[in-house]
């Protein structure tokens, strides 16, 4: 299991639904003479072409980027001036190249209409006034290249940063300011062939490919994996991609911990909420229940929920990730990276963004448990019950249980001065 992905596969024809193929930019002229050829040669067969909108994709391109701007944003989920400057990276580091007829910035305009419409190959053609086998390689052209800068804009976190978000509210500091980060997996839609799909069928018995991700307090990515079959539980993509140099896994050095939920071993680097222990932090007078552990758990869970807000915002601006189709299992694994490096370098580059906005001003709930046996779907797999919360509570380890119980100790104490 790898997530290092190439392109692969051919597109032959104009009428192909896929983006599985890469062709010569000359195909559009060779549509043409085709076209021309065969009125000449057979006059009775009065013959359309595909493309013959008023506007050519460069008009089309250049209509967008001086027009409104919620028509930009609506449209590509990105700011003109955001889109711009990741364009202008691509020209200046020379990885994208002016075609005959399609400039760098239509190559990455065509990229953004398909991951942020779920576009089909037939919709960008009459977009973009293109044929099919030049939507299909440009669009193949700018998500490789995502994929390859990708360790530039997915990087480990500063492990000697304490966010503000710990550090300026009262919750998390200081009693949390060792941690960099939160981790956890999410499921995108995977379209394989049927004699493949039995590994891939996810808790909600579609096929899906399992995710594994982390994010700092900014809500960039710090970590990425992709390519795992739906049904494999999240603790054993965690110990694959810590285990396998391959992986590149960004282990924190002594002291510095990323968050889990229950789902995961409270052990190493890791810290977990306590199982079996809900929290109403609203029903102070409720008799029963170990408060202390509630308390923590609340404030826990509150602080992870950087990852659930993290992973809404990238599925939110990028709609292909709910429902990938038409594309090689392959490219399959590259278009969330290519996604998650997007998503960084609006953060890094666009400080207006609206759904970055929202997610920090919106109210965020947690919800009532962080016991991954009656919540989340990323939590527990229901075809890989040896990874139960049981399963990961026999993994915890004694020192970081330790260091735990300090915590909660420390949390309530001084929530109750």
């Amino acid at each position: 299991m790898s997530n290092s992905c190439t392109p692969m596969g051919s597109d032959d024809g104009c009428d192909h639904n896929s983006f599985d193929g890469s062709s010569s930019e000359d195909e559009d002229d060779f549509m043409m003479l085709q076209f021309v050829l065969s009125m000449q040669q057979s006059p009775a067969i009065q013959r359309t072409p595909c493309t013959t909108s008023a506007l050519t994709g460069h008009e089309r391109m250049v209509e967008f980027l001086n027009g409104h701007y919620e028509r930009m944003h609506n449209r590509f989920r990105m700011t003109t001036n955001c889109f711009m400057r990741l364009a202008n990276m691509f020209e200046e580091t020379g990885r994208l190249t002016h075609g005959r007829k399609v400039s760098v910035q239509e190559q990455v305009m065509i990229f953004l209409y398909v991951v942020a419409q779920n576009a089909t190959c037939r919709t960008s053609r009459e977009e973009w006034q293109h044929s099919t086998s030049t939507i299909s390689r440009y669009f193949t052209l700018v998500c490789t290249h995502l994929y390859e800068v990708s360790g530039q804009f997915i990087r480990e976190p500063n492990w000697n940063t304490v966010y503000s978000r710990i550090h300026d509210d009262m919750r998390f500091f200081p009693y949390f300011e060792g941690c960099v980060g939160a981790i956890d997996g999410t499921h995108v839609a995977a379209n394989v062939p049927k004699h493949l799909a039995t590994p891939y069928l996810g808790r909600k018995k579609v096929t899906t490919q399992n995710i594994l991700a982390a994010c700092d307090f900014d809500m960039k990515f710090t970590y990425m994996m992709t390519g795992w079959e739906g049904s494999v539980h999240d603790a054993r993509v965690l110990r694959a991609a810590m285990n396998d140099p391959v992986y590149n896994f960004p282990h924190p050095p002594p002291g510095k911990y990323f968050l889990v939920d229950a789902g995961y071993a409270n052990r190493d680097c890791f810290l977990s909420p306590y199982r079996k222990t809900n929290y109403h932090l609203n029903d102070r007078r409720r008799q029963g229940g170990d408060k202390k552990k509630e308390l923590f758990n609340y404030r826990h869970a509150s602080l992870r929920n950087a990852i659930e807000r993290t992973f809404g915002i990238w599925k939110n601006r990028f709609p292909i990730l709910k429902m990938i189709t038409n594309f090689p299992l392959e490219k399959q694994c590259m278009i969330p990276i290519a996604c998650a490096v997007v998503h960084n370098f609006i953060k890094m580059h666009a400080e207006e963004d609206e759904l970055f906005r929202e997610a920090m001003n919106g109210d965020y709930d947690v919800p009532a448990t962080d016991d991954p046996e009656e919540v989340g779907e990323t939590s527990t797999r229901a075809n890989d019950v040896g990874e139960s919360s049981t399963r990961a509570e026999n993994l915890d380890d004694f020192e970081m249980g330790q260091f735990r119980d300090g915590l909660k100790d420390a949390i309530w104490r001084d929530s109750n001065r």
